[in-house]
């Protein structure tokens, strides 16, 4: 007997996606399967709905390792919980605690087990308690699984529970059509039960891909999303979710089979806990990335806005900001219940492939030039005809803004002026551990493992951490301060509620400019940006761009007031200075 009561349109919609991905034989069993499923997780788990069903202007993500920060003895788990407890509780909603499950490469994203977390960071114990304190999202790594888990293991001495898991084939022209995210074989020879096999591995040769066709694979995954959700899991993070489906003859992403198969989870988890926030992570252009809204109701809530670093970047390296300022006026709301997920630094580097198309070969090249002369390496990518292209610049995003010999109150102001457009542009803001903790290059991480991206992922000693902190001279305090006083102005104001309307002023070139407008029409914020070393000089027509009532803007950032006349209001930026002006009559 069912627990839960699926309705028949409800039902309707999951087969018809089950019976476009494995036909009308299958579809009606696959489903039945489902329905187990859900039934097993409403009766195994005490699962609690949350009273928040969407994100507003207070939410904002903080992105960490779970052993970013450490103390000797001490689980890091635990570690991280009471460092954010003690310092960043009412700044930060949302944690996202990246794969935190054992793993055997790529600093956790090749996962042995999906539903066991790495002991050397602590147990889900730990997981629970702090999402008592924070709203979590947890990584769901399901393209691929380690070669070392024991799904493949099973597979490789033929175990008949894993056959059909992961995908054999034999080189063919028709492979040189997948796109490539890294210069490394597609192809990796394994020996078998069955002999030698040739088995798909899109990133590595330890991730090794899943063969979603195969609906039992389907299943298994569908009960590991379900378990995340029982675990503390508020939002869902489908890392590489593009490549999900493989037919041979194409690119091998975006098929509309991915698409169908997020939809498909989407579905489910709006059975069982409909505030579930599924975040699709495609490192791609925009149309494409933007694709897996769906019709902004029935697939992503939110997706990753990957054009964002490398623009921003863009912008205060050359003191220009026409393409920002273009691309921002481009982005169009998809629905209420959909936003874009901002960010400007992670554990990867910074993508240049979502700015293709955006800024020419030679801008990026240039940026290419930057990256290595600050101290920073880059990462290239197959073009499957021999040629390589740069993919992500491997640096802190402190350091790839400074040029090593600028003041480093300069560097300090040029870095708090990006993240304040992290923070006010439409979306929710994610902000990465090392950007908020005023971290610099860890080469030393680079030259001890020869991997580019871990110049990003230091794990840092509590005690030293708080001791820097609380240094007034320390650079991590400054940058902590400053950016933490901004998320707490930008948590008390409508406009910046996630989709709150925006709208792009054309000023100067130098200047990054929008109005946010929030959802009652009662508040409206004109953000201003110098992305330059030159002061600006700007007369604001506010009859255009506010309303005809305002007389006073207030700048939330300074508290100064700027009063107009006769509806125009005349602003000297300061070199990289920004400004988040108020209608102070509303």
């Amino acid at each position: 007997m069912a627990l839960v009561n699926i309705t028949k349109n409800m039902e309707n919609r999951i087969v018809d996606k089950l019976r476009f991905l494995y036909g009308e034989e299958k579809c009606e069993h696959i489903y039945d399967e489902i329905e187990k499923l859900i039934n097993k997780f409403i009766r195994q788990y005490k699962y609690e709905k949350t009273d928040k069903e969407w994100v507003d202007e207070k939410d904002v993500y903080l992105i960490t390792y779970g052993d970013n920060i450490r103390k000797e003895g001490k689980t890091p788990l635990k570690t991280l919980h009471k460092f954010l407890k003690d310092n960043l509780k009412g700044i930060i909603t949302n944690v996202h605690i990246l794969p935190f499950y054992p793993y055997s490469s790529d600093d956790g994203f090749s996962v042995i087990d999906y539903c066991e977390v790495n002991p050397d960071l602590g147990n889900w114990d730990d997981i629970q308690e702090m999402s008592k304190d924070f709203q979590l999202m947890f990584d769901a790594v399901i393209n691929h699984i380690s070669a070392k888990s024991n799904w493949f293991q099973g597979y490789l001495k033929g175990e008949e529970e894993y056959k059909d898991f992961f995908i054999e084939t034999e080189p063919c022209p028709e492979l040189s059509k997948v796109t490539r995210p890294r210069a490394l074989p597609l192809l990796t020879e394994f020996e078998t039960a069955d002999g030698v096999k040739k088995v798909w591995t899109t990133f590595s040769a330890d991730q090794i891909d899943l063969n979603f066709k195969n609906e039992k694979v389907l299943l298994k995954i569908i009960e590991v999303l379900l378990f995340y959700v029982a675990m503390g899991a508020r939002t869902i993070r489908l890392d590489a979710i593009g490549y999900l489906w493989k037919k041979i003859g194409t690119s091998c992403i975006h098929l509309d089979e991915t698409h169908k198969a997020i939809q498909l989870f989407r579905d489910i988890l709006n059975i069982v806990a409909p505030e579930t926030i599924l975040i699709t992570e495609t490192n791609v252009p925009h149309k494409d990335n933007i694709s897996y809204f769906g019709d902004g109701y029935n697939e992503a809530q939110m997706v990753y806005q990957f054009p964002l670093p490398p623009l921003v970047l863009n912008a205060y390296q050359t003191g220009n900001a026409s393409h920002l300022l273009k691309w921002a006026d481009s982005l169009e709301q998809i629905s209420e219940r959909t936003t874009f997920f901002n960010f400007l630094a992670s554990h990867d580097g910074i993508g240049v492939m979502p700015a293709k198309g955006i800024l020419s070969d030679e801008e990026i090249e240039d940026m290419v030039k930057r990256a290595k002369e600050y101290g920073g390496y880059v990462s290239y990518k197959d073009n499957g005809d021999g040629t390589k292209s740069p993919y992500e610049l491997n640096i802190n995003y402190f350091d790839a803004l400074s040029h090593p010999k600028d003041d480093e109150d300069i560097k300090i102001k040029r870095f708090i002026g990006s993240q304040a457009i992290l923070l006010s542009l439409i979306g929710v803001p994610a902000v990465y551990v090392h950007s908020l903790l005023g971290s610099r290059n860890y080469n030393r991480g680079v030259e001890e493992s020869g991997i580019f991206r871990r110049i990003n992922r230091e794990k840092l000693s509590k005690e030293t951490l708080e001791s820097e902190l609380a240094n007034e001279n320390s650079l991590r305090n400054k940058i902590f301060t400053k950016y933490c006083d901004l998320i707490k102005i930008r948590k008390g104001q409508k406009a910046f509620h996630p989709n709150a309307e925006q709208k792009v002023v054309f000023l100067n070139d130098s200047v990054f400019s929008f109005i946010r407008t929030s959802l009652d029409k009662e508040e409206r914020i004109l953000t201003l940006f110098n992305v330059s070393n030159t002061e600006q000089q700007i007369s604001i027509n506010l009859n255009d761009c506010i309303d005809n009532e305002v007389s006073i803007l207030t700048d939330l950032v300074s508290d100064k007031e700027y009063k107009a006349n006769e509806g125009i209001v005349n602003i000297v930026l300061k070199p990289y200075e920004f400004m988040w002006l108020k209608n102070k009559n509303k």
